[in-house]
């Protein structure tokens, strides 16, 4: 099993004590967002995860909650966002640290466990292409020690964000702009040796050299912890989705961040967060149906015939 810590908040950010009080006590709920009366129960016990894939835009606060993942046997990697924006765009994050934070992290996972995303591209009066293709390689150049992979998307409108994107003059790009800026980052990347993937992305940037990215990443699993973790794409995602299945632990909604193009946030804000309770920013009302998770097909045959070796 691999487990998203998490595509639908910042759990590093805001949420690290909460998390170890779910590794302490090797379980945690998580609300179905389609049916909230819905809850399944999740096993955190070491042997039955392969690995933790967290994601977050500024993990600093995290760091000391790392020596004792290490010490309970968990594996993980990162998903890290660091792009151009400022607080216009993205509302509470500091920056002053996070070139910084990034590098510490890497020093002390390893550069092949922290993958760098630059995503999502939105262009405006004041973030132009060429504002991205001058920052990117300003980012490049002091990140390329630092990360084996970078990981970029466009940014796609959702009907709830239309006010946020006309406010800021934001729209998405068309397929000869997403081509030419696909083209100056992929010409970037390989100066810097970065791998550079896409995230969702219809258009098809293979001619560049750009893959189509696997944010849960089962191969990227077995080569960084050898384990054998093999699996089919994740059916809750995108068509355009390479993911392989996971079960993420986070909730909408949640996310202080407050950035404008977040699709993650709806603004309601679910804040009565007690870091004691199984459910993130979140409690059971006695009225849900809580659901004990079964491993699929797919997991049950690996932890028989391929347990976690480490």
């Amino acid at each position: 099993m691999i487990i998203s810590a998490s595509r639908r908040t910042d759990i590093p950010a805001f949420f690290g004590d909460w998390f170890m009080n779910r590794l302490a006590g090797k379980k945690v709920l998580a609300r179905n967002p389609m049916n909230p009366n819905s809850i399944t129960e999740i096993p955190l016990e070491p042997d039955l995860i392969e690995c933790i894939v967290f994601w977050s835009k500024n993990p600093e606060k995290f760091f000391k909650h790392l020596p004792i993942i290490d010490k309970l046997g968990y594996r993980y990697y990162f998903q890290f966002t660091l792009n151009a924006y400022d607080s216009t765009i993205e509302k509470n994050i500091d920056k002053r640290n996070i070139l910084g934070n990034f590098i510490e992290l890497s020093e002390y996972l390893g550069k092949e466990k922290i993958i760098w995303r630059y995503d999502p591209i939105l262009v405006n009066d004041k973030f132009t292409i060429k504002y991205h293709i001058e920052n990117f390689e300003s980012l490049c150049k002091k990140l390329y020690r630092h990360t084996e992979k970078c990981v970029i998307s466009f940014i796609d409108t959702y009907s709830f964000l239309n006010e946020n994107f006309r406010q800021n003059n934001i729209h998405e790009l068309p397929n000869d702009e997403m081509d030419n800026l696909a083209d100056k980052f992929a010409t970037i990347s390989k100066k810097y040796n970065l791998q550079l993937s896409a995230c969702c992305e219809k258009i098809n940037l293979d001619k560049y050299g750009i893959s189509h990215n696997k944010c849960i990443d089962d191969d990227l699993i077995e080569r960084l912890f050898n384990v054998n973790v093999k699996s089919k794409k994740d059916p809750s995602q995108r068509k355009e989705c390479g993911c392989c299945v996971s079960r993420d632990i986070g909730a909408y909604n949640t996310c202080l961040h407050d950035c404008i193009y977040c699709y993650a946030k709806r603004g309601i804000e679910l804040l009565h967060h007690d870091p004691h309770s199984p459910l993130l920013c979140d409690i059971v009302n006695g009225t849900e149906k809580i659901n004990q998770l079964e491993l699929n097909p797919v997991e049950k045959i690996r932890h028989e015939v391929y347990p976690v070796r480490t």
